[in-house]
């Protein structure tokens, strides 16, 4: 199988190429080759077979980015949600230039390709109250969250057409994520935690009580991979997963870091952000994910066990990155 990963260069692309370099595909078997894209060249994990990185602009996608032959494609590259909402026209290029340059380069190939998509908790809204089931609407209040919806919905259609054979995986917000804070409007979800395990001070922009569907990147990495071998003829036109995550509140991650490190909670500074909180806002806090458990999706591991993942898997890395 020839994979090629866009947005190898964040942190769940590179878990990916790591996981496949390392134990190949769910079920057994290793890629034939490995095209790892973004837009700053991506590192390179060591594997048995032939691993590529290249970089370049997604809106003009390289035909070396999906070559003849490609089998599996992951299409993990976006702008996230606070830079999409204050750069309109960069959200634009990428989330929906990109994504339609990713079909055009399917459609090309001789045979159509698995293509996993990564959308968003963000295409719905709906806000703290709100438990949505697998047939509730997406109706985005952010930017983000309408490009990633729109993004489906070619993605979706394409598949029909037989271009390619989707499957978009609505993310959670990803807790713990290694490296350094980004623009992503729920980048503090993992700060919170992140932060004060490096011994460092974290600002916290809403309520103790603040509710927010999450994942580990454990978990996701493995919902990806998952979608990348799973059967979808019976997915018919719905192409859309939403995977069984996590509903918890501030209090609750607080009280899981204190779990693993005592008092390290203490470190977290209270700050609202109007504009971060007018956005998280309108994200529904939890879901009810029938569809995905029926599509072999895993379920999520203890919310304790996501802050232990964090020192096990990324903290000694995210120490050197950021040079502490």
């Amino acid at each position: 199988m020839r994979v090629t990963i866009l947005g190898a260069n964040g942190f769940i692309g590179r878990k990916i190429a790591t996981q496949l370099a390392r134990s190949g595909l769910p079920g057994g078997g290793k890629p034939e080759s490995l095209i790892l894209f973004d837009l700053v060249t991506p590192p390179v994990p060591e594997a048995s077979f032939r691993v590529q990185a290249i970089s370049g602009d997604l809106a003009e996608l390289p035909p070396q980015a999906i070559p003849p032959g490609t089998d599996l494609v992951f299409h993990l590259a976006a702008v996230v949600s606070a830079q999409a909402e204050a750069d309109y026209e960069l959200g634009r290029r990428v989330n929906l230039r990109g994504t339609d340059a990713v079909i055009d380069a399917c459609r090309r190939l001789a045979h159509p390709p698995r293509l996993v998509f990564t959308s968003s908790v963000a295409t719905y809204s709906g806000g703290q109250n709100a438990v949505l089931d697998d047939d509730a609407r997406q109706i985005p209040a952010n930017t983000y969250g309408a490009q990633k919806a729109a993004a489906e919905l070619i993605v979706g259609d394409a598949s029909r057409r037989g271009f390619l054979d989707a499957v978009s995986i609505r993310l959670p917000t990803i807790v713990v994520r290694p490296g350094s804070p980004n623009r992503a409007a729920s980048s503090f979800v993992s700060s919170i935690v992140r932060e004060p395990l490096l011994d460092l001070e974290a600002e916290l922009p809403v309520a103790n009580d603040f509710a927010i569907w999450i994942a580990s990147p454990r978990r996701a990495v493995d919902w990806l991979l998952h979608a990348a071998v799973m059967d979808t003829t019976p997915m018919g036109l719905d192409r859309g997963i939403n995977p069984p995550g996590l509903s918890v509140t501030v209090a609750h991650l607080l009280q899981a870091l204190d779990q693993v490190r005592p008092g390290a909670s203490s470190l977290v500074r209270r700050r609202p952000d109007p504009a971060i909180s007018a956005i998280v806002a309108h994200w529904p806090a939890a879901f009810d994910t029938v569809r995905a458990k029926t599509f072999g999706f895993a379920s999520h591991e203890p919310l304790v066990e996501l802050v232990r993942a964090f020192l096990e898997d990324d903290l000694e890395a995210t120490k050197r990155e950021r040079g502490l």
